[in-house]
């Protein structure tokens, strides 16, 4: 099966779940989160929940990590595919941009090779750590760009598909997968 093929499988996954268990999944993923040992870095890439494609809602995760102090960077979508990642304050004013994403409008960039943990979006993944997001390359481009010891983090509602995905050369391993029932190792 091509990448298309399970895009659009898991998206209407997504679109047949409810509020109420898309909301319980994101608390069960965000509670799975403190079993790991990843609390003991600085800068932690949050990606900002798109309600309208039914995501994870991150304001779990955010909430913990607040709550431990750590440095979150959330970041803005530029023209070239890449993100500029912005320090989120208490100032930092957001906007939605064409695709209803909500991103930050000003404050202070943090340049890529701080970044420790990043929170991946991803529609499906594989046993092997591959993953499919919406096809826009933005977080292939980004996590080419990050240091080689940063820690990648899947968020998924499912898990893994049985068949392995189609891997290109711009596309990254992530490390983990956390589901509401488990956390993959890769």
């Amino acid at each position: 099966m091509d990448k298309s093929f399970y895009r659009k499988r898991y998206q209407q996954r997504r679109e047949s779940s409810t509020s109420h268990q898309r909301d319980t999944w994101s608390l069960e993923i965000a509670n799975r989160l403190l079993e790991l040992s990843i609390w003991d870095h600085v800068y932690y890439h949050l990606f900002l929940t798109i309600e309208r494609k039914k995501e994870i809602d991150t304001s779990y995760l955010l909430h913990i990590l607040q709550g431990k102090d750590k440095e979150v960077v959330v970041s803005r979508s530029n023209i070239d595919r890449s993100l500029t990642n912005i320090l989120l304050t208490d100032n930092t004013k957001f906007a939605y941009n064409k695709w209803n994403i909500p991103e930050p409008q000003n404050g202070v960039e943090v340049p890529t090779n701080l970044i420790d943990v990043i929170f991946v979006p991803l529609l499906a993944f594989d046993q092997n750590g591959h993953r499919i997001g919406y096809g826009k390359g933005y977080y292939d481009n980004f996590l080419s760009n990050c240091r080689a010891n940063a820690l990648t983090i899947g968020l998924s509602f499912f898990p893994p598909i049985e068949e392995s995905i189609p891997v290109e050369a711009h596309d990254k391993t992530l490390d983990c997968v956390v589901t509401p029932q488990e956390v993959y190792r890769f």
